[in-house]
């Protein structure tokens, strides 16, 4: 059986989604965050040695790497719906949104949270300098690729229902996660992004959702 070892407040929430959604018989241990560090506690390092999430143990396997365990979850247990077929535009489209979710998203919300927190954590006479060369990169890199991926996300869910097509996929799971850091972090407003936060409800409707949430019980966002 899979053990989904599942860290809040963390992206693990994805592979919480996608086991609900598929029926797949697993146990989840929670863990919470070091309340000082706000990193894993020591407990889930033992399990992952980074202590990054998601990681899944099953037998003599351990799993970490989002989109590698969505993959190893779908190789075994996937009855066709959450995989388009190879061959069809759905796939094509499924292929880019899930990678660029891991790919291009993620990282650079990951990268902007670090950089603001680092600013605001500075010593307190290093602060303004710290505070100028972060606003400066984020100005000069983060946002400018943000808002185009933005941009690129609120036209795709313009033409169709789901990232993938007018049914749910695995694509939708890994990047449900990133859209919700977009909304909290990236500027990724209702007035301007109505197609995109039209699939944030839609996904926070759905029944498989809705119970990853009741188990995970803290929320998806650090904030």
């Amino acid at each position: 059986m899979i053990t989904l070892h599942h860290l809040e407040k963390s992206q693990s929430i994805r592979i919480l989604w996608l086991l609900e959604e598929l029926g797949v018989p697993y146990e989840v241990k929670l863990y919470d965050r070091d309340p000082q560090t706000r990193l894993a506690p020591a407990e889930y390092k033992a399990v992952s040695p980074l202590g990054t999430a998601p990681v899944i143990t099953e037998g003599n396997v351990t799993l970490a790497e989002t989109n590698a365990i969505v993959d190893y979850i779908l190789d075994w247990h996937d009855d066709g719906r959450l995989r388009p077929a190879p061959g069809t535009q759905e796939r094509v489209r499924y292929l880019f949104w899930f990678h660029t979710s891991q790919g291009s998203l993620q990282p650079l919300l990951t990268n902007k949270f670090v950089m603001m927190a680092m600013s605001a954590r500075a010593p307190f006479l290093m602060r303004p300098v710290a505070k100028a060369m972060v606003n400066g990169l984020d100005q000069a890199f983060f946002t400018p690729r943000l808002n185009a991926l933005l941009g690129e996300i609120e036209k795709q869910l313009g033409r169709t229902k789901w990232f993938a097509g007018e049914n749910l996929t695995a694509a939708d799971m890994v990047m449900g996660y990133s859209m919700e850091l977009a909304a909290h972090r990236a500027g990724m407003d209702e007035a301007n992004f109505p197609n995109a936060h039209r699939f944030l409800k839609q996904m926070r409707e759905t029944p498989s959702y809705i119970r990853a949430m009741e188990k995970d019980g803290k929320g998806t966002i650090l904030l």
